[in-house]
């Protein structure tokens, strides 16, 4: 991570696993970093854990405020970002864009992070929490099949996107965006969040084989990964 430059005192972003050079299953884990480096800021990884993080998830961010005696902590993917922003610790990737443009956004990262996820939830959880089976996540209403089904739908059309803006790309290694702009926005943190975590946990096959199945889906994370997290094992290698 020697390219991001930027300097934060003391900032630590805490993921809940142990301390490596590895994408780890939590989406919104690699949502954050991804939102980090975007801004190029320089952080530490910790561990941490469930009962000190301030909303009891992770992952949550600690760092020294200016002119505040002691660390703050902060909880929760999208709190953090907004913070960062409000507080000019790092830039909004949507301030350029239009209404419209912000609207599209928001779109994907709810369709992400308020339905992909409780569907993918149920996928991994569900096979070993047979005690959960009928409200884990919200979800226990619909069969195995149904979920499935809603998880490739989403898939299928985050391809569509991704396939499109594809073509916008001025180079073959260049990442490209969701939204078909020449920077990255709010939404790509989230999706490749959830392309990352897919592909390297092993308690999901059904999306790790639906994700493969989509070679842009695969590119435009694979691009990412080399431009902003060059240091990490790819996810080929975790399989």
């Amino acid at each position: 991570m020697d390219t991001f430059q930027k300097q934060r005192p003391g900032l630590v972003l805490y993921r809940g696993f142990p301390v490596s050079t590895s994408y780890v299953w939590s989406p919104f884990v690699t949502k954050l970093e991804a939102r980090l480096r975007f801004a190029r800021l320089k952080y530490r990884l910790d561990q941490g854990s469930m009962s000190k993080a301030p909303r009891g998830k992770v992952p949550y961010l600690e760092f020294a405020p200016e002119g505040q005696e002691g660390p703050l902590a902060l909880g929760d993917s999208s709190l953090i970002i907004q913070h960062l922003v409000d507080n000019d610790i790092c830039e909004d990737l949507n301030k350029s864009l239009s209404p419209a443009a912000k609207a599209h956004d928001m779109a994907v990262r709810t369709l992400f992070e308020e339905k992909l996820y409780f569907y993918q939830g149920m996928e991994r959880w569900h096979d070993n929490y047979e005690t959960m089976r009928s409200g884990v996540m919200g979800t226990g209403r619909f069969t195995s099949a149904e979920v499935a089904s809603f998880r490739h739908d989403i898939w299928e059309n985050a391809n569509a996107l991704l396939a499109e803006a594809r073509l916008t790309v001025p180079g073959p290694n260049a990442p490209f965006w969701i939204l078909g702009g020449s920077e990255p926005s709010e939404a790509d943190a989230t999706v490749f969040g959830f392309i990352a975590s897919g592909l390297v946990c092993n308690a999901a096959p059904d999306t790790q084989s639906v994700i493969r199945s989509y070679p842009v889906l695969v590119d435009y994370a694979k691009r990412i990964h080399e431009h902003y997290f060059s240091e990490y094992k790819l996810w080929d290698d975790e399989i």
